[in-house]
């Protein structure tokens, strides 16, 4: 009972409401709600907490630490990135930039394929905008998409070989 969808039908079940008399209790409209059910549209958490205190439920969201499954590959990467996060700031944003955009121009010219073609034109963004927050949580992030962007960073080359040593040896 994972899915927001599944949630939501199943307290309907359990009430015996349909989905005109849930239109007619919170104001949205019967296709909204079929579209809801269905997965067609997504349902964000406050969105379910409305519907489902109609039917007199509320949503309670448990949130717990998880530690992702990574490839020995994938941490290392994330270590070294997470140690650069620590430096990371408008000032070494500028000063690594001319090494940033050597990589970025050698590993243009070497990668082929999605999503690697997508994810340096994601960097080459970031970089360019000075996004210091989204870069933050590329270099950081566990999700998909962030492993994805750091197996084509541009950012090679900015950790002293110590650092580099310290970063792979602290546990995390």
């Amino acid at each position: 009972m994972s899915d927001r969808n599944d949630v939501l039908r199943e307290v309907m079940l359990e009430t015996s409401t349909t989905q005109s008399e849930l239109s007619r209790l919170s104001g949205v409209r019967q296709p909204s709600i079929s579209k809801f059910m269905s997965g067609t549209i997504d349902l964000s958490d406050d969105q379910l907490d409305r519907l489902l205190s109609c039917m007199g439920y509320r949503l309670q969201v448990v949130r717990k630490p998880v530690q992702p499954t990574l490839t020995r590959s994938e941490r290392r990467s994330w270590q070294l990135h997470r140690r650069l996060s620590t430096h990371l700031n408008r000032s070494s944003l500028n000063e690594w930039r001319p090494a940033i955009e050597r990589n970025l121009n050698r590993l243009t010219s070497q990668v082929r394929g999605q999503p690697h073609v997508r994810n340096l034109d994601r960097w080459q963004q970031l970089i360019d905008n000075s996004d210091l927050p989204q870069l933050h949580r590329v270099l950081t992030g566990l999700d998909r998409d962030s492993i994805e962007m750091r197996e084509v960073s541009p950012m090679s080359g900015l950790l002293s070989p110590q650092e580099r040593t310290d970063a792979l040896r602290t546990p995390a």
